[in-house]
């Protein structure tokens, strides 16, 4: 499905509300990255959602935040169960799997692009703050590799499985294993790259890998959540932050969460989310922790930060965010409840590396 037809999909479905919903996702050339929101309180799919569930509570003050405008459909259909009273591990769980279902940027899910043997591989996690957390790695035909995320979470005694033993763990959870194949854009991109074999690493604001999501609910309980489908052409095996508890994703109880995007490698040397969260807990606001997890990731990997991107979010429990990355060029989509009033914006991050 190429961008065009992604961005008419999610509209249709409901999952981007207005026009500049679908601008902040490139499906119009007057496209623009600030102060973008939707109000969709009176959407006749919230309205659907609201009579149909068998919980009446009426949320106040939940949010959501997620990496890159892709967190504009993602929020956008986590939001209207947060507004019933769902919890945080549902609200991320449900946004996740938009992403994964439809990434226009093909960095997340079964459409994402391929290592450089053609494969493509999935990881995921998942964690709420009562300590709990689920993950899986190195996964192939998954459509969903989150929602297998949270099965290894609540059925299991482990927190990650790995590759062949995830997919025998899915079969027997009754998932569907779907056959191997390339998207059409991403096999195109793929043979392109076979004629070089140049590889590599670099992301930006033109290859966002990763959605990463964190979610407060009216209960004050907190849920993260992250999926992807790794760096483009990346060596066959090759697992990065994502799925790994602590570095990738981290929440903890009566203190908030992180969640980072980007180069991966950089993140696991540092724990970059444990540092954030950590530092929430020493008293830092969501702002100040993302600043100093970056600043450590920088200082701790010794490398010029001018050829990656590390994008990082925090959430504390009192619904205040962060936001700030390595470079210039990273977004991210906040989206709350107050009351019956559902928003959903875009904004763009401060970066260590000025414009």
């Amino acid at each position: 499905m190429n961008r065009r037809a992604a961005c008419h999909a999610l509209a249709q479905h409901g999952l981007i509300a207005s026009a500049a919903g679908l601008a902040a996702l490139g499906c119009s050339p007057s496209a623009t990255r600030s102060s973008i929101t939707t109000t969709s309180t009176n959407s006749a799919q919230n309205k659907a959602l609201m009579a149909n569930s068998t919980n009446s509570t009426r949320a106040t003050d939940c949010t959501i935040i997620s990496t890159w405008a892709h967190g504009m459909p993602a929020n956008a259909a986590a939001l209207p169960l947060l507004l019933r009273g769902a919890s945080a591990l549902d609200a991320v769980e449900a946004a996740a799997r938009v992403v994964e279902s439809e990434c226009p940027d093909r960095s997340v899910g079964l459409g994402g692009m391929p290592d450089r043997d053609g494969i493509v591989t999935l990881d995921a996690a998942i964690m709420t703050d009562d300590n709990r957390a689920g993950s899986v790695v190195f996964v192939r035909g998954v459509a969903h590799p989150i929602s297998l995320a949270r099965m290894v979470m609540e059925r299991t005694p482990h927190v990650m499985l790995a590759g062949d033993g995830a997919v025998q763990f899915a079969r027997a959870q009754g998932v569907e294993i779907l056959r191997d194949a390339r998207s059409p854009q991403a096999d195109a991109a793929w043979r392109a790259w076979l004629l070089e074999k140049k590889y590599e690493p670099q992301i930006s604001v033109e290859n966002h890998d990763t959605i990463s999501i964190l979610a407060l609910d009216a209960q004050g309980h907190l849920a993260a959540a992250s999926t992807t489908s790794g760096l483009a052409f990346k060596m066959h095996g090759r697992i990065a932050d994502s799925p790994i508890i602590g570095a990738g994703i981290y929440v903890e109880p009566g203190v908030g969460g992180a969640v980072c995007t980007g180069l991966g490698e950089m993140v696991i040397r540092t724990l970059g989310a444990f540092v954030a969260t950590d530092a929430m807990r020493r008293g830092a606001t969501a702002q100040e922790a993302c600043v100093e997890a970056i600043d450590r990731i920088v200082k701790k990997n010794g490398v010029d930060p001018k050829t990656y991107q590390v994008g990082m979010l925090t959430l504390k429990h009192d619904g205040t965010t962060g936001a700030y990355a390595v470079q210039t060029g990273f977004n991210y989509a906040i989206g709350r409840v107050h009351g019956d009033a559902i928003s959903n914006t875009l904004h763009d991050a401060n970066s260590l590396i000025p414009a």
